[in-house]
């Protein structure tokens, strides 16, 4: 008689998942921060990169705009290297900034769509990323 064995994941396998979607959250918010920075220093200098929308429901002013995709933007970056410790508080801290960059992102989409899309599309990965590890498989 033949017996049938199911394939288990060894603890080793789970720690390089988890290793592996962590450094790809680590990277994909990094390049959030980095895009917002750079978003953040075009609308200061009000470049003419931008399009005004006068009956927009939502409406700052553009440097204000500016300030706040550069802080979360500089903020990105801080977090996105303390993931490279796989900690949990950079996890936690990931999750969070990435939730208010697509926050800031949905509201500013009318004076930039398309990168307000791309950078929506890149927080939710890293929102993905850092929630679907295990805690006991990031350590």
């Amino acid at each position: 008689m033949a017996t049938t064995h199911t394939p288990h994941r060894s603890h080793h396998t789970s720690q390089l998942w988890a290793g592996g979607l962590t450094v790809f959250a680590a990277v994909m918010l990094g390049i959030t921060g980095v895009v917002g920075v750079f978003r953040g220093i075009m609308a200061i200098a009000e470049d003419d990169v931008f399009l005004t929308t006068p009956n927009y429901v939502f409406q700052f002013d553009l440097t204000g705009w500016g300030w706040i995709h550069l802080v979360l933007g500089a903020v990105a970056i801080l977090v996105s290297f303390g993931l490279y410790k796989v900690s949990m508080w950079a996890r936690v801290a990931g999750v969070a900034i990435a939730s208010l960059v697509v926050i800031a992102n949905f509201l500013s989409l009318p004076y930039y769509p398309a990168w307000s899309i791309l950078m929506i599309a890149m927080s939710g990965f890293v929102i993905w990323a850092l929630c679907v590890v295990k805690p006991d498989d990031a350590s």
